[in-house]
């Protein structure tokens, strides 16, 4: 297995597609890639029917994967609010690639049986695949096949993203094999000899104890540790510093244990979800996620300090956890809320990225939310940075 990674913010789409190739083919030192991942700035958009053929041109043998995106990101760099063209590239020997498109009056009824999802997709369970997907956040419903993915393909990765830079539906692009298209989800199954490790970086850090769901209707938070929530928070707030205060009022969130069976739960183990409203006559929360009765949740804060902590940390956990696997390539679907929006400057993910795991070849893009698991299940996140890390599987 090899990759590499190039971009180039060239004006010309085909002139930005050669300087790419020039850089991906020297990297890969004469080997002709099996995969072409390619993301183009929405500046680029009167071209994006040229994109597959001008690709295509430069690596005849390659899939070609990828969409539009607000923010481009190749070779370790990110690039916002001007042209951009990135090409990440791999040779996948033993690894068979199957891609699918989908529309999301296609998709099975949830209650539909593991059959009718692999039949979607064109792989099944036994082949152990990885799945790498791209959606148009303005016509397909992106956590109706993540659940169902969930349940037919259990084991199996999920990572993406939704293709950004447009505004309203037909705006954006998928590419895939030699296909442009304007809507629906576009994937691929990686099964053989691929493994694909998963860090998500939410971006948050807890704040008070870790305490349990007492009583929940939906996404409504009635009651923890048997009081009113707001009553909690309230009590919470004058521990904090005049910092945390000030971010409390602006930028807090609920962290929601997945596991059961973690008693420490760390970062990277909670699903952060917002806090969208409160009741002051009943003290109840609402939540952007569907809560149960014995859950496990503790408040969070972000900011781009907390941000940039909570990304060192997850990426230094994974890195220390991997010592013995050594990472061949990776891409990054990063919110367009986080680069040089939230931190003042660019190439902050990846530069975290690149000092915790070497010059492992980087690709990616600014997404309109973001594709990862958190303890197993894989969630539609948002001001989040994925992180599909690609090695041998043997």
């Amino acid at each position: 297995m090899k990759w590499a990674s190039a971009i180039s913010e060239q004006n010309i789409l085909e002139s930005a597609i050669q300087e790419c190739a020039v850089a991906v083919k020297e990297q890969m030192a004469g080997e002709a890639p099996d995969l072409a991942v390619v993301f183009v700035s929405a500046h680029h958009e009167s071209d994006y029917e040229r994109v597959v053929p001008a690709v295509l041109e430069e690596f005849p043998s390659a899939r070609v994967f990828g969409c539009s995106g607000g923010g481009i990101i190749g070779n370790g760099l990110e690039v916002e609010q001007r042209p951009a063209v990135s090409i990440t590239a791999a040779r996948l020997p033993d690894v068979e690639m199957v891609e699918f498109h989908l529309e999301g009056d296609g998709l099975p009824d949830l209650d539909a049986g593991p059959g009718s999802w692999e039949e979607l997709v064109k792989v099944t369970k036994d082949q152990e695949p990885q799945f790498v997907m791209l959606a148009d956040p303005h016509s397909f419903p992106v956590p109706n096949l993540l659940m169902g993915l969930d349940f037919a393909f259990a084991n199996s990765v999920k990572i993406g993203g939704l293709a950004s830079g447009a505004q309203q539906r037909g705006g954006n692009a998928l590419f895939l094999g030699d296909q442009l298209y304007r809507s629906g989800a576009v994937g691929l199954a990686l099964c053989g000899n691929i493994t694909v490790d998963t860090v998500v970086a939410q971006g948050c850090r807890p704040i008070g104890r870790l305490m349990r769901v007492t009583k929940a209707s939906r996404n409504l938070l009635e009651e923890l540790d048997e009081q009113q929530p707001l009553s909690v928070l309230r009590d919470l707030f004058q521990e904090l510093n005049d910092r945390d205060r000030e971010l409390m009022r602006s930028s807090l969130f609920l962290g929601v244990v997945m596991d059961e069976l973690l008693d420490d739960p760390k970062q990277g183990d909670f699903l952060i979800r917002n806090v969208i409203g409160m009741d002051e006559r009943s003290g109840m929360l609402a939540i952007g996620e569907m809560l149960k009765e014995g859950q496990m949740v503790q408040f969070h804060l972000r900011d781009a300090e907390t941000s940039a902590d909570d990304l060192t940390a997850v990426l230094d956990r994974y890195a220390n956890d991997n010592r013995e696997n050594q990472a061949q390539g990776a891409l990054l679907f990063s919110c367009l809320g986080r680069g040089q929006y939230l931190y003042g400057r660019p190439n902050h993910d990846t530069g975290i990225f690149q000092d915790k795991l070497g010059s492992v070849p980087l690709g990616g893009f600014f997404c309109n939310g973001e594709i990862g698991p958190v303890s197993g299940t894989t969630f539609l996140h948002g001001y989040t940075s994925s992180f599909g890390i690609f090695r041998s599987k043997y």
